[in-house]
């Protein structure tokens, strides 16, 4: 621990002290440069003060959030202009040692000074995801996108070709601070009038309390024709914090998932039921979380029952390495998947349609949108919250629109 520590305050401050020299070659102004650097020195005090006022008990409160915006906002900046000018020293270094050994100028200085524009450019290379993620704090963790997807299956029952399924994902309800955006975002479910709502879990980050202030709101999603099911995240199972016992534990999780009852949605937990449209069904099934390194407690065996191969079936599973590692490869073939969980890591780079990156991806081989897998499809919904960092860069909050269209044309 305290080795740990050690490292920790030896690379805070080469962070300082690099950023401090690139500030220099901007700032002239000494009583400026001082407060600019007061202020660095305050931020740091405080997210030190509030990482260690954490209470594990409690879990993720808006003050943490607070602190992992701020730490995000001033220290991610700070390390890409350190290895922008520490690869310059490098260089510097370098040409001192070729100068000193090879060249052998004495009149040159065996370590050159630092270039004005290479500070300039490592603060101008700093300066976007400053801006960005100042962005994803005040606008783009509301910033809510619906994404329509068609997708084709030779063998949907005909009554159902063009049904439509809303999903959702993610909600944690804890984070929320804007009564008036979630409002917004209930709108835009209504207003996309589908067949069938589908909640792919994380209804809170790990109290069931989190939601009580949301509930009224929740509710306002509409009555869909063919109903509202839900399956369960990891967070609804209220792991990450340390409880008094284990009743508490159990009773929060009864409450978490009565949840989904008081706001219209039928809970699945490692079961199935139909969909029945005119003279055709198609099968319906929801497993509690499965992740690859989560909880494990998604039965796919005990969930589908007597289903056979050929029923079509829409499996509701919200971590998507459940698919990857299992649902892709069983033998009842599953011809869709919805998921979420990785909520795109909240912070990346999207063109829809042509690019698409995330740390995520390093992570989870499906992490956002459409995979396809010899016919068999998962699709892996952005998130409607956020979690951990209060905000969204690049990777926007996701209202996702389904609609099954039978026969071979491309997704």
């Amino acid at each position: 621990m305290i080795f740990r520590f050690a490292l920790l305050f030896v690379i805070v401050t080469i962070v300082e002290l690099y950023t401090f020299q690139a500030l220099k070659t901007l700032i002239r102004s000494r009583p400026v440069l001082i407060v600019v650097e007061s202020l660095s020195i305050l931020f740091l005090i405080y997210i030190v003060y509030s990482l260690m006022q954490f209470d594990r008990s409690v879990g993720q409160t808006h003050q943490t959030m607070i602190t992992m915006a701020l730490l995000l906002i001033v220290y991610v900046p700070k390390l890409i202009l350190t290895l922008f000018l520490l690869g310059e020293d490098i260089f510097r270094l370098g040409a001192g040692t070729v100068n000193y050994f090879i060249n052998y100028d004495k009149e040159a200085d065996f370590f050159e000074s630092r270039r004005k524009f290479v500070s300039q450019i490592g603060i101008g290379i700093a300066t976007i995801p400053f801006l960005s993620l100042i962005y994803g704090v005040t606008v783009g963790k509301y910033n809510y996108k619906v994404i329509k997807q068609r997708i084709f299956f030779p063998d949907l029952p005909e009554d159902f070709d063009g049904f439509t399924v809303t999903q959702i994902s993610d909600v944690h309800s804890g984070s929320f601070d804007n009564a008036e955006k979630i409002n917004y975002a209930i709108d835009l479910v209504n207003e996309q009038n589908s067949d069938l709502i589908l909640f792919t879990g994380d209804i809170v980050n790990t109290h069931a309390t989190e939601m009580h202030p949301w509930i009224e709101t929740f509710n306002r999603i509409k009555k869909h024709a063919y109903g509202k099911y839900a399956v369960l995240g990891n967070h609804d199972y209220g792991e990450y914090v340390t409880w008094p016992n284990e009743t508490a534990k159990e009773e929060n999780f009864k409450a978490i998932k009565n949840l989904y009852g008081q706001i219209g949605f039928d809970l699945m937990l490692n079961e199935h039921t139909f969909i029945q449209k005119g003279d055709s069904k198609i099968a319906l099934v929801g497993v509690e979380n499965w992740g690859h390194n989560f909880k494990q407690a998604g039965d796919l065996n005990k969930a589908a029952g007597v289903l056979q191969k050929e029923d079509f079936k829409i499996l509701m599973s919200h971590d998507p390495s459940h698919w990857d590692h299992v649902v892709q490869h069983d033998k009842k073939h599953y011809q869709l998947t919805l998921s979420g969980h990785t909520h795109g890591m909240q912070f990346g780079i999207e063109i829809p349609g042509y690019f698409k990156w995330s740390l995520a991806q390093y992570v989870y081989k499906q992490w956002a949108g459409l995979y396809e897998h010899m016919g068999r499809y998962v699709y892996v919904n952005r998130g409607f919250g956020f979690h951990a960092y209060p905000g969204r860069v690049g990777i926007m909050p996701e209202i996702t629109v389904i609609e099954l269209k039978r026969g071979s044309g491309i997704a």
